[in-house]
């Protein structure tokens, strides 16, 4: 399901929930990080959100005494909101037959993320190019950023 903000004078951001963004991505659990994503306008930026609870499998090994998020799975959350925007956008002409992540910059790690947080991917393009596009990512919990990097991904267009 896709919504939009349709106020006179408001600018349209689109909403996709859980169906929707299995529609956009071909990743499935364990490895789908994004459970929804929110303020969808273009290609331009988004809020990706991630419910983490206990019961995920990373919990068992990374750590059984205090369960922390693997930094690695908050920099892929990011990677797949920003893909599943693009192929969003895409979606008017030919849909995309794949999406790659290509580069990985400027990470920071702040604070470990726990089960019972919601993690807010806010995703800004930075700049596009013929199928490629680069995004400055900001993980967030309770408005507090607790990762954040640059990337890339290309899309697949054949």
């Amino acid at each position: 399901m896709t919504e939009t903000d349709t106020t006179p004078g408001a600018t349209t951001l689109g909403y996709a929930d859980i169906m929707r963004v299995m529609d956009l991505l071909p990743h499935r659990y364990p490895f789908l990080l994004v459970d929804r994503i929110r303020d969808m306008n273009s290609d331009e930026s988004c809020v990706g959100i991630k419910n983490v609870t206990m019961n995920e499998p990373q919990f068992q090994g990374h750590f059984p005494q205090r369960p922390v998020m693997p930094g690695v799975m908050l920099i892929e959350g990011m990677a797949q909101t920003a893909g599943a925007l693009c192929v969003n956008a895409k979606m008017g002409s030919t849909r995309p037959k794949l999406v790659y992540f290509m580069t990985i910059d400027k990470v920071k790690f702040r604070k470990p993320v726990e089960p019972g947080d919601v993690v807010e991917y806010h995703m800004t393009k930075m700049r596009q190019r013929a199928n490629m596009w680069w995004y400055r990512g900001e993980a967030k919990v309770d408005g507090k950023i607790v990762a954040e990097a640059e990337l890339s991904a290309m899309l697949v267009m054949e």
